[in-house]
């Protein structure tokens, strides 16, 4: 058939050798902050397995940045790790990017190394944790770290970053009046409220020029609840981003600490969730297995679930844009393009199959990933290494119990 999945693609300064991109969705696979065998494993069987780029996921810009253990602080010390990852995945035909974020009030003072900070003070169940508000005067700094992270990245070998805006992270905290209740002017209307993101984009995106990097923004379309931003806003958001020299915006919708399932839809299996949660969080291990499911507002999954929204971006802006959410099939894919989007990600279906690029272009329309949107990958990744249920052999049959009622 006439597509153009499998063409290649400009980036910004850089050419993908198709339009897939292996979406941001944290491996939990660091140790120490730092890189592992295991994750660079991962992201050299997804080259293989055919993808345009693949993206390391939510790298901290600094220490006081970081979400969990298993994550990654880019420092100078892991440049040599690092290297070795993009030189493998380099050998292997695709481009590597890597995403970068400040966890903003999801963190705690034992992972962050500090007390928690957000636009504005208060208390973040999630962690939980109180959180600091940030001065003024501290917010030129963080925005230089984010310039400083795609320096380390451009000496790690990396092609691409990808700055983290949405979710509720630091910048998407600032960005949301659910979470900014500042009164200078980094809080209130929207173009303050935009502020903070602007000059995060600014330091990065000047790097990004001087090495020849491409530069994507992952945004939120919507937050997903009553008093976050909604679409309208949203779109005048992106137009921002435009102008402040995004090569692309990776469309997705979400806030992790009010409505995490928003961000990836299906419904989450809480007891198993709460199995993998360490000893340490015994209390959020209790409340998750009696009550997640009551907590955690549940989406029925459907394929290309943010579509309808994501064509009114593609509708009001002229630069190119990435879609993700629920792409697990060749006819999803070609939807998606065929509405104008220039480049896809994708998360579970590579969980489930790192192979998952090569078999569609091997294979035909009713080319089908084997994901089932059961999200023990999801339940798991934020205590242990993100992995597809159907290739773990050390599930207990009372978490099994629990994934095939979901089924």
């Amino acid at each position: 058939m006439d597509s153009k999945l499998f063409t290649p693609y400009k980036l910004g300064p850089i050419e993908l050798r198709n339009r897939t991109i292996r979406a941001a969705a944290f491996e939990s696979m660091g140790k120490n902050f730092s890189p592992t065998q295991e994750l660079k494993d991962y992201h050299v069987s997804v080259a293989k397995g055919g993808v345009g780029m693949t993206t390391l996921a939510y790298a901290a810009i600094s220490r006081g940045a970081i979400s969990f253990n298993s994550q990654l602080w880019l420092r100078d010390e892991i440049i040599p790790s690092l290297r070795d990852i993009t030189d493998a995945v380099h050998a292997e035909g695709a481009k590597v990017g890597i995403q970068l974020g400040h966890c903003g009030d999801m963190s705690h003072w034992f992972t962050a190394g500090c007390f928690p900070v957000g636009p504005s003070y208060g208390f973040n169940l999630y962690s939980p944790t109180l959180v600091r508000g940030l001065r003024k005067k501290e917010l030129p700094e963080i925005a230089k770290d984010f310039g400083r992270a795609v320096e380390i990245c451009h000496q790690s070998g990396f092609d691409a970053v990808e700055v983290h805006a949405g979710h509720g992270y630091l910048i998407s905290q600032f960005l949301s009046p659910y979470t900014n209740h500042r009164h200078d002017e980094f809080g209130g209307s929207l173009e303050n409220r935009m502020r903070f993101m602007n000059m995060c984009l600014d330091e990065a995106k000047e790097v990004c020029l001087k090495h020849n990097m491409a530069m994507l923004v992952k945004h939120n379309m919507e937050d997903g609840f009553k008093g976050g931003i909604q679409v309208p806003e949203s779109i005048e958001i992106a137009k921002d981003i435009e102008r402040h020299g995004a090569d692309s915006i990776v469309l997705s919708a979400g806030f992790v600490s009010k409505a995490p399932m928003a961000v990836m839809r299906g419904r989450i299996p809480t007891k198993t969730m709460a199995y993998y949660m360490p000893l340490k969080s015994w209390p959020q291990k209790l409340v998750i297995s009696l009550f997640g499911n009551w907590m955690i507002k549940q989406y029925e999954y459907e394929e290309c679930f943010f579509l309808e929204n994501a064509k009114k971006f593609r509708k009001e802006l002229t630069m190119p844009l990435t879609y993700v959410g629920g792409l697990v099939s060749r006819e999803g894919i070609e939807r998606v393009l065929n509405e104008g989007f220039e480049t896809v990600q994708i998360a579970r279906a590579l969980v489930n199959d790192p192979d998952f690029v090569n078999k569609l272009r091997l294979g035909d329309i009713n080319t089908r990933s084997g994901c089932d949107h059961r999200d023990y990958c999801m339940a798991r990744m934020y205590s242990d290494k993100m992995i597809c249920c159907h290739n773990c052999n050390d599930i207990p049959e009372k978490l099994w119990k629990e994934l095939r009622s979901i089924k």
